[in-house]
């Protein structure tokens, strides 16, 4: 189904980049991801991929910083070619009420979050455009649709991701570029995993389908926007939360 495209994920060496990471591969795209860490997960994640069969290659880069950014682009077209398909996917959550929400807590979701987003679709963008293809995948979140208390910070920036991809969408149509949002409900990640048992518990009555989502529930939503299955859909956010929303 992608056989032949390069993929480039964010903040990939684990949960829902990761996941997306190797069900594209599985689907014959050769793999880009970008970590801040060359870690053990970052050295694993790397090998798991490069055994499906395709060319892969990790690359340390702060999405946060734009000149990083740009320069880890540049990077990845002499090595690879092209890009066909970005996955803005790192991100980072530092939880609380606005009234105990420091600017420090403020200001660092959002850069991390939605200016790292931003600097890649900046980067990218040209590429695509001189392509005349691409697909631009933002991971969003429920959150970034209907809000959450304790998370003015994390939902402002998933609903910047929201605005970005949808803007995109219209600026860049015309150059063949696609550009949309997956907006997943609660899925089991390590970053959930670090929330209470009472916490869990909470979400899950309020899902239809009575359990939380996998990354790998993501990773197929992801496959079909990369893919040419959704070739005339641009500028749309997918919800993915069980019927949770």
């Amino acid at each position: 189904m992608l056989k032949g495209k390069v993929a480039l994920i964010t903040g990939a060496a684990r949960g829902i980049g990761k996941a997306i990471a190797l069900k594209f591969a599985s689907e014959g795209a050769d793999i880009v991801f970008t970590d801040l860490n060359r870690d053990d997960n970052f050295e694993h994640t790397e090998r798991e991929i490069s055994t499906l069969g395709v060319k892969c290659r990790g690359y340390v880069s702060n999405a946060a910083d734009f000149e990083q950014t740009h320069s880890t682009v540049e990077a990845i077209v002499k090595d690879f070619g092209r890009i066909d398909i970005l996955v803005n996917n790192a991100g980072i959550t530092r939880d609380g009420l606005l009234m105990r929400m420091s600017e420090q807590q403020w200001d660092m979701v959002l850069t991390v979050n939605l200016k790292s987003a931003f600097n890649f679709c900046h980067a990218v963008v040209p590429v695509m455009s001189s392509q005349k293809c691409g697909s631009i995948i933002n991971i969003s979140s429920i959150v970034g649709v209907s809000g959450n208390a304790g998370q003015c910070n994390y939902s402002a920036s998933k609903a910047g991701m929201i605005g970005l991809a949808k803007s995109i969408a219209k600026e860049m149509g015309s150059r063949g570029i696609r550009a949309n949002a997956i907006a997943p409900g609660f899925i089991i990640t390590e970053m959930t995993g670090a929330l209470s048992d009472k916490v869990r518990e909470e979400w899950l009555k309020q899902i239809a389908l009575r359990r939380g989502g996998t990354p790998q529930d993501i990773a197929d939503v992801a496959t079909f926007l990369a893919s040419e299955l959704s070739s005339y859909v641009t500028g749309q956010v997918i919800i993915c939360d069980g019927g949770m929303n």
